[in-house]
């Protein structure tokens, strides 16, 4: 029986792997030490960062993937122009220095105290229609820089007119650190919590969007669940909550929003029922489905989701360069383009057709039907946001984690 159980875990985690570790060319670390020339025709992107990392003594790194007390900083991202670019991709430098002309840098970085950091916050955001605020929260394995270049990516691709806020949490940025990146979450729910408060009790803010993936949906649901409970309710100000691709179990979601009280934002749900990195997170938990990956239109999903108002993006019948299925709500330009056009602007998705290049995009009652293919640029893989940059330390782990598998599957054997 034991055999049995070992051997597709086995496989199972080193086709996991096999993806993993393609791709590597161009990785390189020290990004964020701002560049002296910037290219004229380049976009600019200024986030403001609230982040519960420790400090790295390193400046190209500036926070590491351990845990720390909660921090502020202000980073300007440089993007390239358009036609030396793919929408919905990050173009990361080959070497140090990047080009401005061709790849994504960095511009300026600066630590703040709060004071400071809400100083800050409460001029740019006088600046933007509404006084719309978008808070990211990313997924498992990232390094801080890989979560400020995709989410400086986002914004300009969806040309959202918001205050961009990234809260980024302790991830070492390795598929081998799962349990601790879990962890992670549970350490920083109460900081993300904060933030949540802070905004909604800001008479500066007008209207906040939340954009959660992976992982990030864990620490973002529970963070509004504790929201609920110590208010009685969720604050009229955070208006729509997107749950891209969420590794949360199915279960643990019913719980935790009928413990959200009172008033709830508009929640609407990517879903993907080929997401291989959910399969895997699934077998891993060893629990029921996850609710990135379930099939809106089956009973009882269907029902619940009706009742409790949730708009679902059924992108499964979207193809993309992303093998693993993970990130398809930021890889095609136009799921991307809708994120600004309609979510965050407050447009309602209801009963319409929503133009995707050639194809149609239908939306009904709740649920959205992906219609043919769609062109995708591949940005996420194993239980969240893998690319080039961040599968730095693959392969110098695959060996040693190979010989464990083997030491592991041995003593099964002998078993």
């Amino acid at each position: 029986m034991l055999r049995r159980i070992m051997r597709p875990s086995r496989a199972g985690l080193l086709a996991v792997l096999a993806l993993g570790l393609g791709g590597c060319a161009g990785d390189v670390r020290g990004v964020l030490v701002p560049v002296a020339n910037p290219a004229p025709d380049s976009s600019r992107v200024t986030m403001l960062v609230a982040t519960t990392r420790a400090p790295d003594p390193d400046a190209g790194l500036l926070f590491s993937g351990e845990r720390g007390a909660p921090t502020f900083a202000e980073i300007t991202v440089s993007v390239p122009a358009e036609g030396r670019r793919k929408v919905g991709e990050v173009q990361w430098p080959k070497a140090l220095p990047g080009n401005p002309e061709t790849d994504f840098v960095t511009l300026k970085v600066e630590k703040l105290d709060q004071k400071a950091a809400v100083s800050r916050f409460n001029k740019a955001v006088q600046k933007v229609p509404k006084r719309r605020v978008m808070v990211f929260i990313h997924g498992f394995n990232n390094r801080f820089e890989d979560a400020v270049y995709r989410f400086a990516q986002i914004v300009h691709d969806s040309k959202a007119e918001v205050v961009p806020i990234l809260f980024t949490w302790p991830s070492r940025g390795s598929v081998f650190a799962y349990g601790y990146d879990r962890e992670s979450g549970n350490y920083s729910r109460r900081a993300l919590e904060n933030l949540f408060q802070a905004l909604a009790r800001d008479p500066a803010v007008g209207e906040v969007s939340v954009l959660a993936h992976s992982m990030g949906n864990w620490v973002t649901l529970e963070a509004l669940r504790e929201m609920s409970i110590r208010n009685g309710t969720i604050s009229p100000k955070i208006a729509n909550v997107m749950l891209a691709a969420p590794d949360v179990d199915v279960d643990v979601f019913r719980s935790q929003i009928a413990d959200m009280e009172g008033r709830r934002p508009k929640f609407t749900l990517f879903v993907s029922q080929d997401d291989r990195a959910l399969a895997a997170s699934r077998r891993v938990w060893g629990s029921t489905a996850r609710l990135g990956a379930i099939n809106p239109d089956a009973e009882p999903y269907r029902s619940e989701l009706e009742k409790a108002g949730i708009t679902v993006l059924n992108l499964t019948s979207l193809r993309s360069g992303d093998r693993l299925n993970h990130g398809k709500f930021a890889e095609s330009p136009e799921v991307v383009k809708l994120i600004g056009s309609r979510l965050i602007e407050g447009q309602p998705i209801t009963d319409t057709r929503i133009g995707l290049g050639e194809k149609v995009m239908q939306v009904t009652a709740g649920t959205a039907h992906a219609v043919g293919s769609v062109a995708g640029l591949a940005i996420s893989a194993p239980v969240a946001i893998v690319d080039p940059h961040t599968r730095r330390n693959f392969a110098d782990k695959t060996d040693a984690v190979g010989q464990s598998l083997r030491d592991v599957g041995d003593h099964a054997t002998s078993e």
